[in-house]
């Protein structure tokens, strides 16, 4: 029996464009594998993302271009029509679909192999680092010219666009830790972590048929303790002293 918990006007998330009729689109093959599931055997979504953010190095590195910046994730929404299952063999398909001055927009289709549509359907916007330096700087002819073609002429904003913070009056909250383990090359909370706490409220209901949900990170968060607001189809993940890290809206949620 289908249920349908959340349903929030999905025209306020990021579009996810169709690929491009021209340009470069890379395609990479991947299995669920037991660090990914839930004890049901669904893939999990910190391991949705972690396989976005695996294929998108796997394209920079493919094209040549992977020394030419460092890419930090602004934003991601995942729209999940059957969450992939132990054991199933996958091809993750990811192009550039859009360009700013010093950030780029990836989407990235995940399809069961043997399936005809997508499973998963994501769009991340990433900003570009300078390898050095780490603050952002503008894109290299090289990149442009691996990316511009898939792009076109659509052009994308870094700007944030959730709220900062939950209205005031209330809304429940709890407690949850970052660890250390979960720190990457750059020297902070992995993007693939913050879908984490999530995942705790979707195991402790319904299994999840679909979803459709979209995270933005606001500021680098290190190991410790945070606190998890949730207010309706929102949440936000703050540290003791209140500053957000990251955000995220909940579309819609189907069991």
């Amino acid at each position: 029996m289908t249920r349908s918990l959340w349903s929030v006007h999905t025209g306020a998330l990021t579009k996810l464009v169709p690929a491009p009729a021209a340009g470069r689109v890379f395609r990479q093959p991947g299995r669920v594998g037991l660090a990914d599931c839930s004890p049901s055997g669904r893939a999990r979504l910190d391991a949705v993302a972690r396989w976005i953010q695996d294929v998108a190095y796997a394209d920079v590195d493919d094209a040549g271009v992977a020394d030419r910046a460092v890419w930090v994730v602004r934003r991601t929404r995942l729209r999940v029509e059957r969450f992939p299952r132990f054991g199933e063999r996958f091809e993750a398909a990811t192009f550039c679909s859009g360009l700013g001055r010093m950030w780029a927009e990836r989407r990235t289709t995940i399809t069961g192999v043997g399936d005809g549509e997508g499973d998963v359907e994501a769009v991340t916007l990433w900003v570009h680092l300078h390898p050095e330096g780490r603050r952002p700087f503008p894109l290299t002819r090289d990149e442009l010219a691996v990316y511009g073609e898939a792009a076109g002429e659509r052009r994308v904003t870094a700007r944030l666009r959730h709220p900062a913070s939950p209205p005031d009056g209330g809304g429940r909250s709890f407690g949850w830790t970052f660890r250390e383990t979960e720190c990457d090359l750059a020297a902070h909370i992995n993007n693939a972590a913050y879908w984490e706490p999530l995942e705790e409220e979707l195991l402790g209901t319904e299994e999840p048929g679909r979803i459709d949900v979209e995270m933005e990170f606001r500021a680098p968060a290190q190991p410790g303790q945070k606190l998890v607001l949730c207010a309706g189809e929102r949440r936000w993940i703050v540290d003791p002293d209140g500053e957000t890290h990251a955000s995220l809206v909940i579309s819609s949620l189907e069991t």
